[in-house]
């Protein structure tokens, strides 16, 4: 059986195929980023589900995808945990999580954006990824993430830029002092899951006009850095993974409108595309299939 994985900071989706690619389980688990959280926390979550504890003698491949896992620290920390959880897995494969996107969106050559906690992007030739740029996270980059729109919504509060009925329902919904968010963003761990909570407050909220211009502006800054700068984006598709993506259809595609690029599959849950993927080309590919 392979277990397939799509980690993220804020949370990581779990699911078990049998040898005929049918769902065994779906489970859930907090985020295993192993850029950003320790070793003994990656242990401790996976640790802790149920589902997991139950079959954890029984996978025979564990394929994860996650963010954080494009560098070879990282990457090499977390194999030796699920390898030292999954005693008996034969194999076990950690790979960043723009892998998945494009394995999510797309076969054909395309731009895989992903659009989460996080963002990235990256050109698909139909075998092989390339990165125009190394991301440096979410304190220098990570347009139109839930960690940018989370620093925005936080600025725009505390420099009175954002309309008093909408900070009054701000204020509801989070701890605002600003005790609270420098603990927060300075001495507790997961500052970028912590920003990227505020994000949830505009896509759970009914859209205006204030929401509308600062998911536009982050859009518009994420196409102009991070897609533009593949010379193929004129020739190919885009695609989008990722809950904002989802919810931000209508301004992906008037924000890439007037380059002339063409938007592809806009996926919301990565997982499901990576299902159908490993269906069609890796369980029914596999020798001597039990």
């Amino acid at each position: 059986m392979i277990l397939l994985t799509d980690g993220g900071s804020t949370k990581c989706d779990w699911i078990l195929l049998d040898n005929s690619g049918e769902i065994v389980f779906k489970t859930r688990t907090e985020g295993l980023n192993p850029a950003v959280f320790e070793k003994s926390l990656l242990e401790e979550r996976i640790q802790k589900n149920p589902e997991l504890n139950s079959y954890c003698a029984k996978v025979d491949e564990v394929h994860f995808y996650g963010a954080g896992c494009g560098t070879k620290k990282p990457a090499a920390m977390l194999k030796k945990v699920l390898e030292n959880f999954f005693v008996n897995a034969t194999k076990v494969i950690v790979k960043e999580d723009m892998v998945a996107a494009v394995y999510a969106a797309t076969t054909e050559p395309g731009i895989v954006c992903i659009l989460g906690t996080g963002s990235n992007s990256c050109y698909f030739d139909g075998d092989n990824i390339h990165m125009s740029v190394d991301s440096l996270g979410y304190i220098l980059m990570d347009e139109a993430s839930g960690n940018y729109f989370g620093k925005r919504l936080i600025r725009d509060y505390y420099y009175k830029r954002m309309p008093p009925e909408v900070a009054s329902e701000f204020e509801k919904r989070f701890d605002l002092s600003s005790d609270a968010i420098k603990e927060n963003l300075y001495k507790k761990d997961n500052p970028n899951t912590y920003l990227a909570s505020f994000a949830e407050f505009i896509f759970t909220s009914e859209r205006n006009g204030y929401f509308y211009k600062i998911v536009t502006e982050g859009i518009q800054e994420f196409v102009e850095n991070r897609v533009l700068c593949f010379p193929e984006a004129q020739n190919v598709p885009i695609h989008f993974i990722g809950s904002i993506a989802h919810f931000s259809e209508d301004i992906i595609r008037a924000a890439v409108w007037p380059y002339h690029l063409t938007v592809g599959n806009i996926v919301r849950r990565p997982i499901d595309g990576i299902i159908d993927y490993y269906r069609n080309e890796v369980i029914k590919k596999k020798p001597n299939k039990v």
